[in-house]
């Protein structure tokens, strides 16, 4: 008789992804929607894959269902198992000469009007086969699409010293590759003393500013202002929040305020009449990644994506080279 320690259960890449669905739909109503099934198909799924498995996978909790420990084993390692098989399969399509694929992209607001354009332009004269979708997350909402596996790029930012920066620990074990670098810009009324124009190369101060009623841009971009004007020794005093950049924009033209804005947040859109930028320390700029899930390069739209991006991005102000890094380590 065979040990049983010699039996392996089987599960294909279907199973995983109906218990992936079930964890993130709750239900196996919703994960029927999430894929396109039957309730009765993915019912029957789950009862074969308990079979094989000799433990539940899933139990009922009064209306709803969820995932067992062994259930929440799977759904957590489905993701880089799908992302190996989706590699696979690709790169087998290639060589059938079938150049296509499909990435979903996920992306800070501000790169929506400039960075995201570019990338589709580019991707439809050298990669036409690749269909690409778009959905707009702050970094740590879009660091954690990637790791849930409802996206397979993240385009983000970190601003040096930012004490919440989300590719830390909680991108730890997906890969996170600089790209490029953003500036930061100082917003200031037209009519503004310290308004005047520039000489080149010169840098705006935030000297004299702290009497300024500030407005305020998205929570993270909120964060990094408090930090800034407090290395240089004050508070500032806010009184409009938003992370509309044209409304930033209108509110400072009107004499309301000051602001800081990322360079491509203002050259998105038509600067307004009334408003003048001056340049901070290159030091107080953000640094632009991509983020993806460890091997996603493997896949070959993936692959094409991420090329695209070095095209359309400028690179980083240290190194015209992507580095690519892994949190708490550094990728091969």
């Amino acid at each position: 008789m065979a040990d049983a320690r010699d039996e392996s259960p089987e599960f294909d890449v279907q199973t995983l992804r109906v218990v992936k669905a079930i964890a993130d739909g709750g239900s196996i109503t919703a994960a029927a929607d999430l894929l396109g099934l039957s309730q009765p198909a993915i019912s029957q799924q789950m009862k074969r894959l308990e079979q094989r498995l000799g433990v539940p996978v899933i139990e009922r909790a009064g209306r709803r269902v969820r995932l067992t420990e062994a259930g929440r084993i799977l759904a957590r390692h489905a993701p880089s198992v799908t992302t190996a098989l989706d590699a696979a399969t690709e790169e087998l399509d290639e060589l059938r000469g079938l150049r296509v694929g499909r990435v979903r992209l996920v992306g800070f607001p501000s790169a929506s009007p400039s960075l995201v354009p570019r990338l589709l332009a580019d991707l439809a004269v050298r990669h036409p086969g690749v269909v690409l979708t778009y959905v707009e997350a702050e970094p740590p909402e879009a660091v954690a699409a990637i790791r849930d596996d409802r996206a397979d790029v993240a385009l983000t930012f970190s601003y040096a010293g930012d004490r919440e920066d989300p590719h830390r620990s909680s991108a730890r074990g997906l890969a996170v590759r600089t790209v490029g670098t953003d500036d930061l810009l100082l917003v200031l009324p037209a009519a503004h003393p310290a308004a005047s124009r520039p000489r080149r190369g010169d840098v705006a101060s935030l000297a004299g500013l702290a009497a300024e009623n500030w407005i305020a841009g998205c929570p993270r971009c909120r964060g990094h202002l408090l930090e800034l004007c407090g290395r240089h020794g004050f508070e500032p005093r806010i009184t409009f929040e938003t992370d509309n950049f044209v409304a930033v924009e209108g509110l400072v033209a009107q004499g309301i305020g000051v602001a800081t804005l990322p360079r491509m947040a203002v050259e998105s859109f038509p600067q307004l009449p009334g408003i003048v930028t001056r340049p901070l320390p290159a030091a107080e700029g953000r640094t632009l990644h991509v983020v993806t899930a460890l091997g996603a390069e493997r896949v070959p739209s993936v692959r094409a994506t991420l090329s695209a991006l070095t095209r359309v991005l400028p690179p980083p102000a240290t190194s015209s080279a992507v580095e690519a890094t892994v949190a708490g380590g550094r990728a091969n």
